[in-house]
């Protein structure tokens, strides 16, 4: 499975950490793994870090429980397997409640049910030639948000063949969830990147965490608030790299107005939602989605 490519990198806390020298706590500890397949990085300055890192480190692999879709036996797998799933993770429920408005407000552009499609392109691609129009047709025909029913109790595909990727949302929720957890044990400063970034409080150096987007230099300051960045041709299903990896529901077709685009937002999940909506959407039309949420555009894809 073709994994996004992410273009945020941190220019201080994470990544710059031990260049911080003597304006950084000796408490201060910087974890490096991998969360949902992206890299990641948690910059925590605690005198109880270890410990602290610990609890951040199972609550990640509590929710790759629920949301990964290379674990056989994750909640998401057991659904897209079997067409239902009876008793959901609270999780699951809040995160398909997200997608729902962010699928609202984009006018459908934000679709967990495109996965068929993707899995088409993946194993077309692999095997070395583009899908035929008629299996695209064939593979959209399994998705459509209005298909999923969703309660506490059980989730259902209502078609045959049906199946979820929270590739475009999880790994911003999964840092929202542990920037809450360490928030609730007193942690007043940490940067948690799980592919997205929330920055709680300010860096070991006392200054907001400062954040380059890797792809064009851009810096930014983040204190108390989440970035999440899109970027079409970040990876590709082919070689050739014609066929950018995030697909149009609407259309069933690779899609991508802007080069890269980055939504700053006070949720990691919603700026990450979004930011893969409006990489397929007009400047007008994401200006027209409300909310207290900021973009930050790349360069325009030419037509």
């Amino acid at each position: 499975m073709i994994s996004r490519r992410r273009v945020i990198s941190i220019l201080a806390g994470a990544a710059a950490l031990p260049m911080l020298g003597s304006v950084a706590s000796a408490s201060a500890l910087n974890w490096r793994g991998v969360a949902l397949g992206a890299n990641a990085n948690i910059v925590l300055d605690h005198p109880n870090a270890d410990a602290l890192l610990n609890k951040a480190l199972k609550e990640i692999v509590r929710l790759e429980k629920v949301f990964s879709l290379y674990q056989a036996d994750s909640q998401l797998s057991v659904l897209n397997r079997d067409g239902t799933l009876t008793a959901p993770a609270f999780e699951l429920i809040d995160l398909l409640n997200i997608s729902d408005r962010i699928h609202k407000e984009t006018a459908g552009a934000f679709d967990p049910t495109v996965q068929p499609l993707w899995a088409l392109y993946a194993k077309k691609y692999a095997a070395g030639s583009a899908p035929k129009q008629s299996e695209i047709k064939a593979a959209q025909a399994k998705t459509g948000w209005s298909n999923l029913s969703v309660s506490p109790e059980m989730i259902v595909f209502n078609k045959p063949g049906m199946a979820l990727t929270f590739n475009g949302i999880a790994q911003g929720y999964i840092a929202d969830k542990v920037a809450n957890l360490l928030r609730q044990v007193g942690v007043q400063n940490v940067l948690v990147n799980t592919g997205e970034i929330s920055a709680v409080g300010v860096s070991p150096s006392g200054a907001a965490w400062p954040i380059t987007l890797a792809n064009r230099g851009q810096k930014l300051e983040l204190s108390n608030a989440a970035i999440a960045t899109s970027a079409p041709g970040g990876t590709f299903f082919d070689q050739a790299g014609t066929a950018g990896h995030i697909l149009d529901p609407r259309t069933g077709l690779p899609g991508g107005k802007w080069q890269s685009l980055s939504v700053i937002d006070k949720s990691a999940a919603r700026a990450d939602g979004l930011s893969t909506a409006f990489c397929l959407m007009d400047k007008s039309q994401i200006q027209a989605v409300a909310g207290a949420h900021e973009v930050v555009f790349g360069a325009a894809i030419s037509a």
